[in-house]
């Protein structure tokens, strides 16, 4: 099955979902005389009550010893240092284990440990986490002390196996755990019962950032720095990958995120950050002085994932710990290569999935949860694939593919969610009302990730559906688009979209102001096979816009679009130019 182009997606959307509604946000409007009318209305839909909220200094981030056991787990790191213990990082295959491993091994290695080294799981020969089968692996490299990033919370077997050969597992996680906890010697993760931390949607880059700023003040206590006549690392330098790892992992940016992701991007753009990092900037083509939260996420972080995705984590690993330019860019170009592979796979599976739909379009119209699967398909990209039918079906999707050899007769799923539905809290619900029918699940509340056998599919597609139509109201399935309202034409302006950029850092749970209005559409065309170049009018001035992965309107005259403002620089002279979102004709 291969693409069919524009005419499946508009089959997709005519037959499967309902005309967007597209609805101004709710807010309140909060106490801030001294920022802009614009800002204020955008500040108080996001629930931003006091300028307190938009604090976003270092001296906000909530304390570390709110996070249970991470004491116990800085003693071990500490005394591991101490007495020169072999150190084995073990990490997960996306960009949040990425920056999590670079940023374990480096600061480390600045700690002045020795004998330091890094594990991450092929996924396509071990799966995912502390599995016994990495742990076999891993004894070779004889480590006293393994810790987890990322990752771990949920690797009861693996945990069992380490420590039968007498090796201390130091857990650092974010993922929800299970209904039992690994006999670990700590565990560092914001969301086990009874951990006091705040911020329960930090990443995995932020757990083990804030693990090793413990083990800094505990070094720094015991004279261990000067013993060792080395400058005391400055742990701010370390937030460009938390930066990076936060943005790329989709967690949801609260004010303790929001406060990692600014000063991380602050060190960015004065040049303060790893060649790796500034290599990635270049082969994307993005400005490092003027890079943005949501450069991380799209541009930056896929090229990432991209090896976890296609071939092997270590690749990533590498350009972010590469200390010297040329060879960063040497393995940002391999990455770049990747990620170009990965798109190409990614059209022929989104197409696949769709022709899937549509062949059981009669069924699928009565389902609350969709499940799509193909042989062919690879596991590396089905999280994305999931990802892009849920934005068209507007309905909670698993995507299949074949686990590979090392799971016979077995397939991986990845879930995407919709916000009214924890997609987590679904499969648990089901394991628990079908003993056996899943192999093992995990994961957050709009993304997770699951295994079952082959012979149970279409079972599991039954169970999923009736779990999601228990919990989803028939409301949530009827597509809309929130905005923060309409602009005045006085609105759309270069300063505008400057001031919008600066009161960032915009992403999940905080969203990049998008605004809505109706234009006369005077110009369309398709640039780049997918996307339209727009020439819109309002108010009688001409404005330009960009709708990516748009079907051409057809002779329409009027569109209600929901956009976004931004700067172009493509010509050298920044211009004004709307990124669309959403385009529909009016009559």
């Amino acid at each position: 099955m291969r693409s069919c182009g524009y005419a499946s997606n508009n089959w997709i959307e005519q037959r499967l979902s309902t005309p967007v509604a597209i609805v101004e946000r709710d807010g309140t409007t909060p106490d801030l005389p001294d920022v802009n009318p614009l800002l204020r209305r955008v500040y108080g839909n996001r629930s931003i009550e006091s300028a307190d909220h938009l604090d976003r200094s270092l001296g906000k981030l909530a304390s570390p010893t709110d996070l249970r056991q991470i004491d116990t787990a800085a003693r071990r790191i500490i005394e591991a240092l101490r007495h020169r213990e072999n150190l084995l990082i073990i990490g997960d295959f996306d960009a949040d284990g990425a920056t999590s491993v670079a940023l374990a091994v480096s600061l480390l290695e600045a700690f002045g440990a020795k004998n330091v080294g890094y594990l991450v799981p092929n996924r396509f020969e071990f799966g995912y986490g502390l599995s016994p089968e990495i742990v076999e692996v891993a004894l070779a490299e004889e480590p006293k002390v393994i810790v987890t990033v990322d990752n771990g919370v949920s690797s009861l077997a693996g945990v069992a196996l380490a420590n039968s050969h007498g090796i201390d597992v130091i857990i650092t996680d974010h993922h929800l755990p299970g209904s039992e906890l690994p006999d670990a010697h700590a565990i560092v993760n914001p969301n086990v019962p009874g951990c006091p931390f705040p911020s329960k949607v930090i990443a995995g880059v932020g757990v083990i950032y804030y693990v090793l700023s413990r083990v800094r003040a505990g070094l720094r206590e015991c004279d261990w720095f000067a013993e060792q006549q080395i400058d005391e690392p400055n742990m701010a330098d370390w937030l460009d990958l938390v930066a990076l790892g936060t943005v790329a992992d989709v967690v949801p940016l609260d004010q303790n995120n929001r406060v990692l992701v600014h000063q991380g991007l602050l060190r960015i753009r004065k040049g303060r950050c790893r060649p790796g990092i500034k290599a990635l900037c270049e082969i994307a083509r993005r400005d490092l002085f003027n890079l943005q939260a949501s450069d991380l996420g799209f541009a930056l972080g896929p090229r990432l994932n991209a090896a976890g995705r296609l071939d092997d984590m270590r690749l990533g690993i590498k350009c972010l710990l590469a200390e010297d330019v040329t060879e960063a860019r040497r393995l940002a170009t391999a990455l770049d290569e990747l990620n170009k592979a990965r798109r190409e796979l990614e059209q022929d599976m989104v197409a696949d999935a769709e022709l899937i739909v549509r062949n059981h379009a009669i069924a699928v119209g009565d389902r609350y949860g969709i499940t799509v699967y193909d042989p062919s398909w690879h596991q590396g990209v089905i999280g994305i694939v999931a990802g892009r039918l849920r934005e068209k079906i507007h309905r909670p999707v698993v995507a299949f593919a074949e686990a590979g050899p090392h799971a016979p007769g077995e397939l991986k799923g990845s879930a995407r969610s919709l916000s009214e539905l924890h997609i987590r809290d679904v499969f648990d619900a089901v394991a628990s009302r079908y003993p056996g029918l899943l192999e093992k699940f995990g994961g957050h509340a709009m993304a997770a990730g699951l295994s079952i056998k082959r012979i149970h599919y279409a079972r599991f597609a039954k169970a999923f559906d009736q779990e999601v139509r228990n919990r989803l109201p028939a409301s949530a399935l009827s597509p809309r688009i929130e905005t923060d309202g309409e602009l005045d034409a006085s609105d759309l302006t270069l300063e505008t979209a400057a001031l919008l950029d600066d009161a960032g850092p915009w992403g999940q749970g905080f969203p990049e102001p998008q605004f809505h209005g109706v234009f006369d559409l005077i110009s369309q065309r398709v640039v780049g096979e997918h996307h339209l170049k727009l020439v819109l009018r309002y108010e009688g001035r001409l404005l330009d816009g960009i709708a990516f992965r748009q079907p051409p309107l057809g002779d329409v005259g009027r569109v209600k679009v929901v956009y976004r403002l931004q700067s172009n620089d493509y010509t050298g002279t920044p211009t004004l130019q709307l990124l669309v979102e959403h385009m529909q004709a009016l009559a």
